[in-house]
């Protein structure tokens, strides 16, 4: 137990600062509303108050303010009970059980302590005080009390708490629960076990990784970047951190993980819809800037696939948090009937120098210099567009059209977005004919362009609008084109890949807009 309780001030009931030590000696105690002893000692605590306040500085602490409340209304003492719920000064006292009393004198050492409740030393503590500074005795049937109570253990040692408190004290950037496996334990299997692992592998997050992780960022690590869904967790900088460990990040990736982490937290993105549909909508990462050569992102030859170590490491830590933090996890309130394998990873970088359009982040209203990382919802892909025959412009941007008019169906236009992703023959077959991303974007929307008519029901196909609907609309309705996306703004277009190969890409995206997900982009900071 502590030799000398360090000075501290807390706020009473009545909203007063209260200090310790003050101008002489001082009784102490610590106490907590659900602890049977303690409130056995309450009538002690109001005896004793009445009897030295006049002599001795008195201060009862509580560990709940809600429990010190009810404690105060209870036994109506004297004394107004001081709050210690965020059990720093509890800690600090090095109590362990519930209640604890100590005397000290005026320079905050401790003379006297009892711990729990024994009646004799209690009352000797009193009697002795009494007679040394000439106060009545205690107004207190010493014999109504039990002989012996055992007293709980301290909030501040609970191991929900006591990790977190001991970081504090030593200024440690960690805070999280520290579990204790057994030596035996396979520390692999145990974190499969806990269900802490998306199926794979993950590695152990020691206090030394993440110390080390968290040296990826100047963000302070109880920043609170967001709230995942469903489980509303809040998300700390250090529980990113603790994810990126498991996921095999190295430290440089971490501002990567945040800034998507981030995106994603937002309403527009919507991350509690797009886990708990069943089409098995998954994030996919795009990441723009400086920051890609920096980490050594892949953004050419199978850039959306294995084999690079930041690519897969970011998006599958940014996935951890939102089943680990979030608690997203199948079959509980992630609902995708058949899954999807992105909802391992999915995380890629632009090739902004093979791309002769605006990059991505720049579309999307950032500087060029600016590092940025942008998340869309995707329920499929990437699924090849094959055509090495082309060589217009207009006739590869057909192509890409018709095979984009197959998302989710033929006849399911206005439905969804799009995440194209252009290789570089495809880039220079475009090229020939100078066409932007806008002239891409309505060739895209002309090609895939349908008579109302032909995307109604049939017994081909049931797919489509509702044959019922379709028989109010007049001839003129019915004939009127209506493209595969919405607006050309559903359309979105990165460059990745390697230099050989006329086989670009499309990820399907799911529910658009508001009552969807809205593609999200953050500026990562470095």
């Amino acid at each position: 137990m502590s030799e000398v309780i360090a000075a501290f001030e807390l706020e009473n009931l009545r909203g007063e600062q209260v200090a310790f030590p003050g101008n002489g000696d001082a009784l102490v105690c610590f106490i907590k509303e659900d602890c049977p002893t303690c409130k056995e000692v309450m009538p002690v605590l109001v005896a004793m108050h009445k009897a030295l306040a006049g002599a001795i500085d008195i201060q009862i602490i509580g560990q709940t303010l809600g429990g010190n409340k009810a404690l105060d209304k209870a036994f109506a003492p004297g004394f107004s009970i001081l709050d210690d719920s965020a059990l720093k000064v509890s800690f600090a006292a090095d109590v362990e059980t519930v209640p604890t009393l100590y005397r000290t004198n005026a320079s905050g050492s401790v003379t006297d302590t009892l711990i729990g409740f024994v009646r004799a030393e209690w009352q000797d503590l009193m009697q002795r005080m009494s007679s040394e500074l000439a106060s009545p005795e205690l107004d207190l049937d010493w014999q109504k009390l039990p002989e012996w109570r055992p007293g709980c253990g301290s909030l501040s040692v609970d191991p929900s708490n006591a990790d977190r408190l001991r970081a504090e004290a030593e200024n440690s950037p960690i805070r999280a629960r520290k579990i204790i496996i057994g030596s035996q334990d396979d520390e692999f299997e145990f974190m499969f076990d806990q269900g802490f692992s998306d199926g794979l592998p993950v590695i152990p997050p020691t206090p030394e990784r993440v110390l080390r992780m968290l040296e990826g960022t100047r963000r302070d690590a109880q920043e609170i970047v967001g709230v995942m869904a469903p489980n509303l967790g809040e998300v700390s900088i250090e529980k990113i951190a603790i994810n990126a460990v498991m996921a095999g990040c190295k430290p440089q990736y971490l501002p990567v993980v945040i800034a998507a982490v981030e995106a994603i937290s937002t309403d527009d993105y919507n991350v509690h819809g797009v886990m708990a549909t069943t089409m098995g909508a998954s994030p996919v990462i795009v990441v723009n800037g400086p920051i890609r050569h920096q980490i050594g992102m892949n953004m050419g030859m199978g850039a959306l696939g294995q084999g690079n170590r930041a690519n897969a490491t970011i998006g599958r830590a940014v996935r951890l948090v939102i089943r680990n933090v979030g608690g997203a996890k199948p079959g509980e309130t992630e609902r995708s009937v058949l899954g999807n394998p992105m909802k391992f990873t999915m995380c890629f970088a632009e090739w902004e120098e093979r791309n002769p359009w605006q990059p991505l982040h720049v579309e999307r209203g950032f500087d060029a210099s600016d590092s940025v990382v942008s998340v869309f919802t995707m329920t499929s892909g990437p699924s090849l567009i094959v055509d090495q025959e082309s060589r217009s412009a207009d006739a590869l941007a057909g192509t890409i059209g018709q095979t984009l008019e197959g998302i989710y169906n033929p006849k399911a236009h206005f439905a969804t977005n799009c995440l194209l992703v252009v290789v570089p023959e495809h880039v220079d077959t475009l090229m020939r004919d100078n066409y932007s991303k806008a002239d891409l974007r309505r060739r895209i929307q002309e090609t895939s362009s349908r008579p109302t008519r032909e995307l109604v029901g049939n017994d081909v196909s049931g797919a489509g609008l509702n044959p019922a609907a379709a028989a109010g609309m007049s001839e003129e309705a019915l004939d009127r084109m209506m493209p595969k996306f919405r607006t050309e703004d559903d359309i979105h277009i990165v460059v990745a890949g390697g230099e050989a190969g006329k086989f670009s890409a499309a990820f399907h995206g799911w529910v658009t807009g508001s009552i969807g997900s809205i593609p999200v982009s953050r500026k990562i900071d470095i």
